[in-house]
């Protein structure tokens, strides 16, 4: 597919919130980003023109809305280069994405005395549901903070799977997510990849990859929020009994009990996200029209653009990644960072009344956050609508700021 030219200030005209007279510079985008003119047409199309339920009639609306629905799934497949059409599930988000592995696959396949590898640098959605699991089966989880620690966390075995971000939500560092799959396989582990932050910065490629699981969320990557996406290997996701139970995901039903679909329908209970489904579907068409390397390479000026300015205001200190100093070759779409006598909370509260969005707190990154010492930080993260003189306006506003708190 011929891709286009990637001009920022064509593509601010995409999205109505930068059309405003007097538009917010928004540095928030590893939070959500905004959404492109473009994908709410797809979505209001769908709630004016053929609106139905899908899979469940065979009337014309309810056919289009079905065929629309699983248009999105294949668009989704191509997107990830997943093998078959049926690997993709639709979700809520990224976190019930990962949560119906960990109830699903890990309640059946993990027990007392096994091993979940976690990275330091994981959100509390690769947290906190391998630890609800930890402690429902006994099932044991193992942090790591580099390559040389998950080898030693390998080695010792009996470790069932490595769950890690494909790109840091505070760091914006990325692990080298082929060579870490590698070395699961090889201990006999799988491998779950939270790739809500990767996905809209970087291509991912689930074939190439051969990671188990992977998942993402529509809102981060210029799409609606309330869809989500979990790939999983076709036998793996066979093998998984039903996350939730009720319409749609059933073969047969009697008083006895209940046969379930095969994959996907049988983790898609309910009506599903029709319209968010078909929003994600456009999000995924408008972004692919430009090159990834093109997408990498605009983005990595704005970082080190922003990286550079920050060097010349006081007090400012940089969050490490585990791996390398500032500026890391594997860092993209945010970086975070501390101001010295200043709270976080503060500097972004007066940012925000002069129009400048970033995000303050701990990013729902607790433990890497308490392993750096520090309750808070500041996190500033671009999307592809952002441009160089944004970074000019936030450098001079953010020295202004942290002169006026001290």
């Amino acid at each position: 597919m011929k891709t286009m030219a990637l001009s920022p200030d064509q593509i601010r005209q995409a999205f109505p919130l930068f059309q405003q007279e007097s538009p917010p510079i928004y540095f928030d985008t590893a939070a959500t980003a905004q959404i492109p003119q473009t994908v709410m047409d797809a979505m209001r199309s769908f709630d004016a023109e053929y609106k139905a339920n899908v899979h469940r009639g065979v009337h014309a609306m309810t056919e289009k809305a079905t065929q629309c629905y699983e248009e999105s799934r294949a668009g989704v497949q191509t997107f990830l280069n997943a093998k078959h059409v049926d690997e993709i599930i639709f979700t809520k988000n990224t976190t019930e994405a990962i949560n119906l592995v960990a109830q699903s696959w890990g309640k059946t396949n993990l027990k007392k005395g096994d091993i979940i590898a976690l990275s330091i640098m994981e959100h509390h959605s690769n947290i906190v549901p391998w630890q609800q699991l930890a402690s429902e089966s006994g099932v044991s989880i193992k942090w790591f903070e580099d390559d040389t620690e998950l080898d030693e966390v390998l080695n010792k075995g009996n470790v069932k799977l490595v769950a890690i971000t494909g790109e840091s939500n505070v760091l914006g560092m990325c692990p080298d997510i082929d060579a870490i799959t590698a070395k699961a396989h090889s201990a006999g582990a799988l491998i779950l990849v939270d790739a809500a932050q990767l996905a809209v910065h970087h291509r991912i490629d689930v074939t190439k990859t051969d990671c188990d699981f992977l998942a993402f969320s529509g809102h981060k990557l210029y799409g609606p929020t309330g869809i989500g996406v979990l790939y999983g290997k076709r036998d793996l996701l066979k093998s998984m009994p039903p996350y939730m139970g009720g319409g749609m995901m059933i073969s047969s039903v009697t008083t006895e009990g209940f046969t379930p679909a095969d994959a996907p329908a049988k983790f898609e209970a309910g009506t599903p996200p029709i319209a968010e489904a078909i929003g994600l579907h456009a999000a995924l068409d408008w972004l692919t029209q430009y090159d990834w390397k093109d997408i990498e390479a605009h983005e990595a000026a704005l970082i080190t653009k922003a990286l550079k300015a920050l060097d010349k205001i006081k007090g400012v200190t940089l969050l490490p990644t585990p791996h390398s100093p500032r500026p890391a070759p594997s860092q993209s779409g945010c970086f975070s960072f501390t101001i010295e006598d200043l709270h976080p909370h503060d500097v972004t509260d007066i940012l925000g009344q002069r129009g400048i969005a970033l995000r303050a707190g701990h990013h729902c990154t607790q433990p890497l956050h308490n392993k750096l010492g520090i309750p808070a930080s500041i996190r500033f993260s671009v999307g592809i609508y952002n441009t160089e003189k944004e970074i000019d306006t936030f450098a001079k506003e953010l020295e202004e700021v942290t002169s006026f708190l001290r």
